[in-house]
């Protein structure tokens, strides 16, 4: 499913399911931290990822209304769990179940954010890539990007609204 103008090579990276990816970033999502599992998977030196949007390592498949929902979640002050595919700097990918958090300060003003990342159930993956495929269709039938985003983002909440439940359990359903 290669999108846009992006190197994509169609290979699949893993990593061990002990292990964690690890990233924090500042307000603006630039990375501020990024543990060796990270740079190693993703195939960036810790200097070419400090200092960088977050976005660097996204996956041109992975549809904006999903990062919409995630930033929303982060405004809120709330955490939230994610299944996402990534882009390595060689266009491989690789998949994660991410765990992303805001970060407080002493007098609980957000400063942050920080991202824990495990080896997601392939089960789970099943389900979630033709829903990614669907929601990419859906952004990519108007012209407008925003209007496609935001009807992605309708698709994700008449979905869980069919379901009659929350986007967690619906993460955690998979």
């Amino acid at each position: 499913m290669a999108r846009r103008d992006v190197l994509l090579t169609g290979v699949e990276r893993f990593f061990d399911p002990d292990e964690v990816i690890v990233s924090k970033t500042d307000l603006k999502g630039r990375i501020t931290y990024a543990n060796r599992v990270f740079q190693q998977v993703a195939g960036y030196s810790e200097a070419e990822l400090m200092g960088a949007p977050h976005s660097i390592v996204r996956h041109p498949d992975m549809p904006r209304c999903v990062f919409k929902l995630l930033w929303d979640t982060l405004e809120a002050e709330q955490e939230i769990f994610a299944y996402v595919v990534n882009r390595a700097r060689n266009g491989d990918h690789y998949w994660v179940f991410a765990h992303v958090t805001p970060s407080f300060d002493a007098d609980g003003r957000v400063i942050g954010y920080h991202s824990s990342r495990r080896v997601p159930e392939r089960s789970a993956l099943d389900k979630v890539i033709p829903l990614y495929r669907q929601l990419l269709d859906i952004e990519d039938s108007h012209a407008d990007r925003k209007q496609g985003m935001e009807a992605g983002f309708a698709a994700v909440l008449a979905l869980l609204a069919e379901k009659g439940i929350g986007y967690d359990e619906f993460v955690f359903s998979l």
